[in-house]
């Protein structure tokens, strides 16, 4: 090593030694070369001098950058530390806030553990019900809910109003499934979930919805006679068969009730039970009649002949069965003319043997009878009342079978033999059509009540009529209000119908069942409707003089209900129906002429002011007592007869109406 730093130092001095001499031997000849090599060493050594710099400069910024990235990598260190300490704290904060909620929801829990009332802030359909056991919460709710269903829910269409009674159409309230959801909140649950539950309901407050049903079927019902009693209210195509025609009526446009419109309405007014009284405007709509199916008719109107028979073990009777055809063809060919009514004459059929050849053995016992008075001296009224009595005398219904009043006695049309007999239109006694008919069709309810059959349509008179007290009236007005019956006994009954000496007599028989109850009747009275009195000036008449025109008489409301007993004792007390009377109008002309004055005319004769149980708001003949003559079984029958018919028939139901009717 030492030899080689020797050679190389002699290498360097050789070398110096050369460039001395070169450099000699050219100073004489050029002194700008001399001067050029001297800037040249300048630069050189510049060169070195800038070299050394930038390694300085290089070994400075690495010296930085070093001390940059310890710098960094402890700042690094530092902020790790911190993040892990903020870690550190926020987990020991959390646990002690999951440790205070631990033992506050124990404690909470442990409160509420001996708790059984409903927490606060509970409310169903809006009635407050915290702090109450679940007993006392449904007592409250079942009081709130009667005075509720106490009170029907008017309805009002411009001058037309009605009613729906609750209690008819079953209204029920879910109470027990309310209280039980209510009782629940905060208990449910795990006791995190419980906890918020019960202060989530105590902050915000939860209301529950008691849920609310009806009998649908009865509501339909209910709707559909609301709406055949609107003015100008629709008509559907009908058909009957009269003797050997098939009459078949085309239906008129009209207006009915929007049915899913009242519904949700009526609903509405069910969960508000806060709120006793409601009204509901009925929404209607115009409907065209649907057309005339033909074929549907024929389906229903075609049958093949059957005797009748019966069996004796078990004991049945099947009636005779006439055979009925028409030819489609025929009748489709005379639809296509359009006008209201059309004859079809039908191909009858007789079977050889019919009910009335079985014997009196096949109805032996007397069911039911019902007797109402009428005045046999008006010839046209009881011509009325005989037609229809032969349309129903003799009609056999066999169980589970119903009945309808207006397709067994059919259109009441001047070819049917019927007579103008008076009746009330628009509020006024005039003559119409088949007036009377209504007090078979009266009688004939009583007559089904007291056999212990189902009523499937009925409805009151527009006013107390004076054949029957209020509650106890079945009207009818064909191809618009029906009377209909369905036989619910074991066996087949049959009606029997007759009129004489001013005594109309409906009979219903039978086979006797192990249990006959005796039926009886109860009217009460809600409200009394004063009649107002109309003057018409008449010119016929000298100045101040008067001359009632029509008698007024006053409104009633009414409720009506039925009881059954056996062997003595009471077994069902119930309500049968819902009535209002129309007030019937005063009018009196007074005279504004100059013909001379007249002896003074005595101021009409209000009617008195109503007993408790049955105010006297009818013609004087009407009995005064609802159940006189109504009577008790005697040998087994239920029997009752009531007072004096008289000329008038009968309006459309609840409220004014200018359609006539038939009485």
């Amino acid at each position: 090593m030492q030899k080689q730093d020797e050679k190389n130092n002699e290498e360097f001095s050789e070398f110096d030694k050369i460039q001395e001499v070169k450099i000699t031997d050219n100073v004489n000849d050029n002194l700008d070369r001399t001067q050029i090599v001297k800037t040249a060493e300048i630069v050189s050594n510049e060169d070195v001098v800038a070299e050394n710099k930038k390694e300085e400069s290089t070994n400075s910024d690495n010296s930085n950058q070093k001390k940059n990235n310890e710098e960094q990598k402890i700042e690094k260190q530092k902020d790790d530390y911190s993040k892990k300490k903020k870690k550190i704290k926020i987990a020991i904060i959390s646990g002690i806030v999951l440790l205070v909620l631990l033992v506050f929801s124990m404690i909470f829990a442990l409160i509420n553990l001996g708790n059984d009332k409903i927490i606060s802030g509970v409310s169903i359909n809006g009635i407050e019900v915290s702090g109450l056991s679940k007993q006392e919460a449904k007592g409250k709710l079942e009081t709130i809910v009667a005075e509720k269903q106490k009170k029907d829910i008017s309805v009002k269409y411009e001058d037309f109003e009605s009613e729906i009674s609750l209690e008819l159409l079953e209204t029920k309230y879910d109470i027990d499934k309310a209280v039980e959801e209510a009782y629940n909140i905060g208990r449910n649950s795990n006791i995190f979930a419980n906890n918020y539950n019960i202060l989530f309901t105590m902050i915000g407050k939860k209301n529950i919805d008691i849920n609310v049903s009806m009998n649908d079927e009865q509501l339909n019902k209910t709707l559909k006679d609301i709406s055949s009693k609107l003015p100008n209210a629709i008509k559907e195509p009908s058909f009957y068969i009269e003797e050997d025609e098939l009459i078949i009526t085309r239906g008129t446009k009209g207006i009915a009730v929007d049915e899913n419109d009242t519904r949700n309405k009526l609903i509405n007014i069910l969960k508000d039970i806060n709120k006793k009284d409601g009204l509901i405007d009925l929404k209607v709509y115009e409907k065209e009649p649907d057309e005339i199916n033909i074929d549907e008719i024929y389906k229903e109107v075609h049958t093949e002949a059957k005797d009748a028979y019966y069996t004796k073990d078990p004991f049945q009777i099947y009636p005779e069965v006439n055979g009925v055809d028409f030819n489609v063809d025929e009748a489709k060919e005379l639809l296509k003319e359009v006008k209201d009514e059309y004859t079809i004459k039908l191909t009858i059929t007789k079977p050889e043997i019919t009910v009335d050849q079985i014997g009196t053995e096949a109805f032996p016992d007397r069911l039911s009878i019902f007797t109402t008075k009428y005045d046999a001296s008006n010839y046209n009224r009881t011509t009325n009342l005989r037609l229809a009595c032969e349309k129903i005398n003799g009609k056999v219904l066999l169980s589970g079978e119903t009945f309808s009043y207006n397709k067994t006695v059919g259109e009441r049309t001047i070819a049917a033999g019927y007579k103008d007999a008076a009746i009330y239109s628009g509020g006024k006694v005039v003559d119409g059509l088949g007036g009377g008919i209504c007090q078979i069709s009266s009688t004939l309810y009583n007559a089904v009540l007291m056999a212990n059959l189902e009523i499937v349509e009925r409805r009151n008179h527009q006013f107390v009529t004076s054949y029957l007290p209020e509650g106890r009236d079945a009207t009818v007005v064909y191809g618009l209000t029906d009377f209909q019956f369905k036989n619910t006994r074991k066996y087949p009954v049959r009606v029997m119908a007759n009129v004489k000496n001013g005594i109309a007599t409906i009979e219903i028989y039978g086979i006797k069942e192990d249990e006959e109850y005796t039926i009886s009747f109860d009217t009460r009275t809600v409200a009394t409707l004063p009649f107002s009195t109309q003057y018409v000036e008449d010119s016929s008449l000298a100045p101040g003089e008067e001359v009632v025109e029509q008698r007024g008489h006053n409104g009633i409301q009414t409720e009506t209900y039925i009881t059954k007993s056996l062997d003595g004792k009471v077994v069902s007390r119930s309500l049968l129906s819902k009535d209002t009377y129309t007030p019937m109008q005063c009018i009196i002309r007074r005279g504004t002429g100059t013909a001379p004055a007249v002896a003074p005319v005595a101021e009409p004769e209000s009617t008195p002011s109503p007993a408790p149980v049955n105010p006297e708001t009818q013609p004087s003949e009407t009995p005064q007592n609802p159940n006189e003559g109504e009577g008790t079984p005697t040998s087994g029958d239920n029997t009752g007869n009531d007072g004096q018919g008289s000329d008038a028939g009968q309006g459309t139901g609840n409220g004014d109406s200018s359609e006539g009717t038939e009485g």
